[in-house]
């Protein structure tokens, strides 16, 4: 199936991509690479998924913040490829950092929701190298920030 109608049949509509929330720039493109900066989990009307696991969020709260990430993602790999999905090759990291408390160790689990929706919208291309580590805030509070490098074709 192609990436659109994995995303119909996920029921996920690619919002557009948020804005950089500071002195940066949202993707950059170099040779066939995409490199996309940290998405936080915000959804399409810049609510953001606020707090920290093993504190005031749960577990199943956190797994719903890494997959707006994993949305913002791929809005910006949409927009990066002018809105044309089909120009991704391959997924080649995520980066996952997740706010959460010292004694918090499932960091892992929360990061997983992202990376199961990029396998799930790109097929076997989707499948990456990853990390999943905690931090002690992210920025405006966010419970999971996500990075990304994509291969383009």
């Amino acid at each position: 199936m192609s990436v659109y109608e994995n995303l119909k049949k996920l029921n996920i509509e690619i919002p557009k991509a948020p804005d950089p929330v500071g002195a940066y720039i949202a993707y950059k493109k170099t040779a066939n690479l995409l490199f996309i900066s940290g998405q936080i989990s915000i959804d399409s009307n810049g609510k953001i998924t606020k707090g920290k696991l093993g504190k005031n969020l749960t577990i199943d709260q956190g797994k719903a913040a890494a997959k707006l990430c994993a949305i913002n993602i791929i809005a910006q790999a949409k927009k990066a490829c002018n809105e044309r999905l089909e120009n991704i090759a391959n997924c080649i990291k995520l980066t996952g950092y997740v706010n959460s408390t010292n004694e918090f160790t499932e960091q892992p689990e929360i990061i997983n929701t992202a990376s199961e929706l990029i396998f799930a919208v790109f097929g076997e291309n989707g499948k990456h190298a990853r990390a999943a580590i905690s931090a002690n805030s992210l920025p405006l509070g966010a419970a999971v920030e996500i990075d990304a490098i994509f291969e383009l074709k």
